[in-house]
């Protein structure tokens, strides 16, 4: 009983201190009021919901880009949906984390945040599994889908819904379910052969 309260006790210390480390990143990115921003992170928003942006991006793959554009839609989907299994099933119910304080956030986007764990971040997850894939089967159009899913990492932390440690470890797990959907079936048929 006392090891468990041990830990307990160590990740309650490490969310307070990231918490607090947190609390100037996520309010100056929060904070940016530019125009073009401003107008930017709610289409971003929408386009990230329920992976539309990347369901779209699959589709312009496969049917512009032959061959190639179908294996990289493909195996972006795939690690898309490792990415959003690993984030949403096994990391946020692991680690309960609430978002950040809406006191931080100086516009109104905050109140649309969802009611889950915050950490890791799903949206990020999916763009950086999806982006990842796409770029090991075809690194042109990976550097094209680089952009758009640094957009969502960024709008994430502007609404309020995601600290940037949930970002970072997203990105990770996208970045881990990438090089899965890449190299496992390779590293599994030299097994099996």
């Amino acid at each position: 009983m006392i090891p468990r309260l041990r830990v307990t006790f160590l990740f309650m210390n490490v969310e307070a201190e990231a918490r607090r480390v947190e609390r100037r990143p996520v309010q100056w990115v929060a904070g940016w009021e530019t125009g073009w921003i401003r107008r930017s992170m709610p289409v971003i928003d929408e386009a990230a919901e329920r992976t539309k942006l990347w369901w779209g991006a699959a589709g312009v793959l496969a049917l512009c880009g032959g061959a190639r554009g179908r294996r990289a839609a493909l195996s972006g989907l795939a690690s898309m949906a490792l990415a959003e299994v690993a984030s949403n099933a096994g990391g946020k119910p692991l680690w309960q984390r609430r978002r950040p304080p809406a006191e931080w956030i100086p516009h109104d986007d905050v109140h649309d945040r969802p009611d889950s764990s915050s950490f890791p971040s799903g949206h990020t997850a999916a763009a950086f599994g999806f982006t990842g894939a796409v770029a090991a089967v075809w690194p042109a159009a990976g550097v094209v889908c680089a952009a758009p899913a640094l957009a969502v990492a960024v709008q994430r932390v502007h609404s309020g819904a995601h600290y940037p440690s949930d970002v970072a470890v997203g990105a990770g797990i996208g970045t881990a379910a990438a090089w899965a959907v890449h190299r496992l079936p390779r590293l599994l048929r030299k097994v099996i052969l």
